[in-house]
């Protein structure tokens, strides 16, 4: 079978009675970064040297054939650098490949920086999306969080500290300066630090530079109290702008809590 275990995220005593117990027995192990996976063996003091097999991003479409092919024969361990692999990490074209092989697939859980940030940046919970990492341009970032600004459920975002300050005045700009947020630095490590308040605060204070590994947590958008007759005018406005009635009238209703049936058959009514 193929076995994805969790590995410390930061702190080295999150390692699980598991992942050690399958780290010490593995004979083959698909890692991320075979050095950082030499260290972690050393760091735990596992006497055991499985056979390390690279599998990242650039190679992962290539090989997942040939790994699941051997994975028929012996369990493969797969490891990212941190955290669960397949979660912004490699391992999912391998576990599709496996399931459409019917090769078993199985999990050791443990440490992750998406559920550790949600849960201690002091935001709803109940439901949450995470998002990963933002595209690098300017106007591609843009357009992504413009599809998110109106996203009722708290969102989770991966970010490199040397973008973290224009990733955050973006997202100022798009969600509004005020909008709740968390910054989650060096989570689990002997630095870890939670910085709170709205987005626009938090890109003054990212501006003066920021280090370590960054997880950014944004509270969702609330709905607005708006007329039926003002959300109407919304709706009408994105179809004249070239989205499809459908579509404007379940996005007007997203952001003001009103009905998307009846916004639809309003703006049919109006024509």
């Amino acid at each position: 079978m193929i076995i994805l275990a969790a590995t410390p995220i930061g702190n080295l005593g999150d390692a699980s009675a598991r992942l050690v117990s399958a780290l010490e027995s593995a004979t083959a192990v698909a890692a991320e970064d075979t050095r950082t996976t030499q260290r972690l063996l050393r760091a735990l003091d596992i006497a055991n040297r499985p056979t390390l097999i690279a599998l990242h991003d650039h190679n992962e479409r290539q090989r997942a054939a040939e790994l699941v092919a051997r994975a028929r024969d012996e369990d493969l361990l797969v490891l990212s650098d941190a955290g669960m692999p397949t979660v912004s990490d490699p391992g999912y074209a391998l576990v599709t490949e496996a399931i459409a092989q019917g090769v078993e697939v199985t999990a050791i859980p443990g440490p992750s920086a998406v559920v550790t940030a949600l849960a201690i940046a002091g935001l709803p919970t109940d439901r949450f999306t995470f998002e990963g990492f933002l595209p690098r341009k300017g106007g591609d970032r843009r357009r992504a969080l413009g599809a998110l600004a109106a996203e009722p459920r708290t969102m989770v975002f991966f970010e490199a500290p040397s973008r973290l300050a224009e990733t955050l005045t973006a997202m100022a700009d798009a969600f509004g300066a005020e909008r709740p947020a968390a910054v989650c630095r060096e989570l689990t490590k002997l630095h870890e630090e939670v910085v709170r308040g709205g987005l626009g605060e938090l890109a003054a204070w990212a501006a003066e530079g920021v280090r370590g590994e960054i997880v950014v947590v944004v509270g969702g958008a609330v709905a607005r109290a708006v007329s039926a007759d003002d959300a109407l005018v919304q709706v009408q406005a994105l179809v004249a702008s070239g989205v499809r009635l459908k579509d404007a009238a379940a996005e007007v209703a997203a952001q003001t809590g009103l009905s998307s049936r009846d916004l639809y058959q309003a703006a049919l009514a109006a024509r």
